[in-house]
């Protein structure tokens, strides 16, 4: 098959959600892109976001669900005060669930 074709096929059905980290010493800026299904509802997209950019037991940007954003060899892990962007919608991490932000 071209390659366009092939493109087309494999983000049908998905939808890329962005992850940005907030700092106190830093601008909030974009650290990964992480492909969630356009099924999921909103939470659970900002679940599967969350849960993708944490780091068990390998490093949370070698999920194959995951584009990576920063520079460097390592980034933390997605925390309280995080925020998730879809579509237009941001959404920040809270100690229990996400509040929006307007």
């Amino acid at each position: 098959m071209n390659k366009k074709i092939d493109a087309l096929l494999k983000n049908f059905g998905t939808q890329k959600v962005s992850v940005i980290h907030n700092s106190v010493r830093e601008s909030p800026k974009i650290v990964a892109f992480v492909t969630v299904a356009n099924t999921l509802s909103t939470e659970d997209k900002l679940t599967k976001a969350f849960m993708l950019t944490n780091s068990i037991e390998d490093g949370w940007w070698n999920n194959k669900e995951i584009t990576k954003m920063f520079d460097g060899d390592s980034c933390r892990s997605t925390m309280v005060g995080d925020m998730v962007l879809i579509g237009t919608e941001k959404f920040r991490c809270e100690s229990s669930g996400w509040s929006k932000v307007s």
